[in-house]
């Protein structure tokens, strides 16, 4: 099996990352990749050159690298399209300190935000539901949160809840600008 189709998991491209001599979090180009399938449709090849730039790169060093970088791609692409509505960033998990976690959480929404502040023009944003860009207009102040927390259950808690946001308004802009994908049950729809 090709680690294309393989799970990525963020210290799996933080791997890559080292490898490729950075010290960089995955995470805030992991928002740019979520807004940028939400938005563009970017192409694998597309990406592989926008994380390739991010590590001042030409090229990944070997074969396993890019298809970690392409199976990214693919995974986040999968999870905004998939009718379980199951997308999560990129984010260190649970064996990272909480302070790590709401770092990773403010560099992904810096990445998500940029490309919107990027590629979104008023005529688009007034073409979203309310809902969407009531979503969206909080990102900005997330991505400034303080990250020097102490490690407790109501802090946690409070990240969890930040992190549903985002993963929710990542969730809602796909679909709005993918009509029709995920196909999502309408619990009112007449049954024939």
């Amino acid at each position: 099996m090709s680690l294309i189709d393989e799970r990525q998991e963020f210290s799996d491209v933080a791997d890559v990352f080292l490898m490729h001599g950075s010290m960089q979090s995955p995470a805030f180009l992991d928002g740019r990749l979520c807004a940028l399938l939400a938005l563009k449709d970017l192409s694998a090849e597309a990406w592989l050159d926008e994380v390739c730039l991010s590590l001042g790169i030409e090229e990944p060093k070997d074969q396993a690298s890019a298809e970690r970088l392409l199976g990214w791609r693919k995974q986040t692409l999968e999870a905004l399209s998939a009718s379980e509505m199951n997308y999560t960033p990129l984010l260190p998990d649970e064996l990272f300190s909480l302070v790590e976690q709401a770092q990773g959480l403010k560099e992904w929404t810096q990445g998500f935000v940029e490309v919107l502040d990027e590629a979104v023009d008023d005529a688009l944003r007034k073409r979203w539901s309310q809902t969407l860009r009531e979503a969206l207009d909080d990102l900005p102040a997330l991505a400034q949160i303080e990250t020097d927390i102490d490690d407790s259950p109501e802090n946690e808690n409070d990240l969890f809840a930040l992190t549903e946001h985002a993963r929710m308004a990542a969730m809602m802009l796909y679909t709005e600008q993918h009509p029709g994908q995920p196909q999502v049950e309408q619990t009112d729809a007449p049954v024939h």
